[in-house]
């Protein structure tokens, strides 16, 4: 199996599937852990629950994962650069640090502009990127995060687009009892690159600040409700691309 394959469920199972597979491989006498034990334990665990492969990323998407990469390293070194800056007194590293924080700007200029030509080469690229920017709240910058870490996006239906993204809600219930419904597992990177568009979304995107003021008056907490609006974020864009259409856009 090739690292760089991830694989879904076409169909449900349950956890209790995969426990009784290591049982049964327990019982048959293979405590041991090696790679031809865990390789047979996969092959039974594809089985179980019908995965396929997904399309592995095409050398487009690994260029642009490369530069979002470097982009985001850029800032957190401006970030910190200007903290440094704040913090000296001296005149000489006040001067190293200003002519570092020039360098990060002209490199951060370059890597944009790379970004910004590697999708206007690539028709498809450059079709969804524009689909995905016409939703208010989401920037270039998001929409390329987006295109990156959720190439299938667009091909799923919205709870599995939530679930990938790993901001559907879990249930956790046993018996009588009923914990709080919280979001876990999918896509940290996809997370981390809707926030901001979300919190903007909250005060420019009619639908989006919408929803976020009926779950605050409800007495959800704010961070439940940026949540509920990441997701919303989400699914919204995995419906516009699916459609091939932008925000406002709707089929006759």
């Amino acid at each position: 199996m090739h690292g760089s394959i991830r694989v879904r469920p076409a169909g449900s199972a349950k956890v209790s599937d995969l426990v009784a597979i290591g049982s049964r491989l327990i019982a048959n006498g293979r405590l041991a852990k090696t790679d031809r034990v865990d390789a047979a334990l996969l092959a039974k665990m594809g089985a179980l629950l019908e995965l396929r492969a997904d399309q592995p990323k095409s050398e487009t998407l690994h260029d642009l994962k490369q530069l979002a990469t470097a982009r985001l390293a850029l800032i957190k070194d401006r970030t910190a650069a200007k903290a440094r800056l704040a913090a000296t007194t001296h005149v000489l590293p006040s001067q190293q640090i200003k002519r570092r924080l020039k360098q990060i700007e002209r490199d951060l200029s370059q890597v944009t502009e790379a970004i910004d030509a590697i999708v206007a080469a690539d028709k498809d690229l450059a079709a969804r990127a524009e689909i995905l920017t016409s939703i208010p709240g989401i920037a270039k910058v998001t929409a390329c995060a987006i295109l990156t870490e959720m190439p299938e996006l667009g091909h799923l239906s919205g709870k599995k687009a939530a679930a990938r993204a790993g901001l559907a809600p879990i249930s956790r219930q046993s018996g009588k009892w009923q914990g709080k419904e919280r979001i876990q597992g999918g896509r940290a990177s996809v997370r981390r690159a809707v926030y901001l568009p979300a919190v903007v979304a909250t005060r420019f995107n009619p639908d989006m600040k919408a929803k976020y003021e009926h779950l605050i008056s409800t007495g959800k907490c704010k961070k439940l409700a940026i949540t509920a609006v990441m997701r919303k974020l989400i699914v919204t864009a995995n419906a516009l691309l699916r459609d091939q259409r932008k925000w406002g856009e709707y089929p006759a």
